[in-house]
């Protein structure tokens, strides 16, 4: 939160506007407040067809599941691909999501990156479990990334999306953590959860 323009005590969001308009965000907008510093960098949102949504706070398990999951990934990632934890993925004009992870070739620059390019996306969840399979796993498809991994960081059981269309995935199936999580892609970065060793 930047202090230099906003009270401490004043809250972040609001539902004052419920049936009312709304003012539609661009992503060169919020870009262009960051750099100004009206927006802190660090300030966790994501832009949702030009709506600011704000995030939950990150609890210990989710951070315990990234930590050790970005681990066993980086040992294992084969070349001509990379792994980019936490970066913005850029939909489109007015909108952009911030997955905990992507998997896309190596010879992609960090800011050509786009739904249609990455070979996955894969989302941590503890308190945001029915956003990120619901609400945001059709964002995900409607911009065409390919496939989705949405880990329960609370009983690492993992949702897998793929198949994407305009109405969301055609295809969606739960991988129990003694299952092999496949990765299609890349054989080598698959695992089973219960196994991975969490820091």
């Amino acid at each position: 939160m930047n202090t230099h323009f906003r009270p401490p005590d004043l809250p972040m969001t609001t539902q004052a506007a419920e049936g009312l308009a709304r003012r539609l965000w661009t992503l060169a907008e919020i870009e262009a407040m960051v750099e100004a510093g009206i927006l802190d960098e660090d300030e966790r949102f994501e832009l949702i067809d030009g709506e600011v949504v704000p995030m939950s706070p990150k609890g210990a398990k989710h951070e315990h599941v990234k930590i050790s999951l970005n681990k066993w990934w980086a040992k294992r990632l084969p070349d001509g691909m990379e792994i980019a934890p936490e970066t913005t993925l850029r939909l489109d004009l007015n909108g952009f999501l911030e997955p905990d992870f992507v998997f896309f070739a190596s010879k992609t620059r960090i800011v050509d990156i786009k739904p249609k390019t990455i070979f996955l996306a894969v989302e941590v969840a503890d308190t945001s479990m029915r956003y990120d399979t619901g609400r945001k796993a059709q964002i995900y498809a409607s911009h065409g990334v390919a496939l989705l991994w949405v880990i329960d960081a609370e009983t690492l059981r993992t949702h897998c999306f793929a198949k994407p269309s305009a109405e969301g995935y055609l295809e969606r199936r739960l991988v129990e953590p003694e299952e092999v999580l496949a990765c299609p892609f890349a054989p080598e970065l698959s695992l089973k959860l219960a196994e991975l060793p969490l820091i």
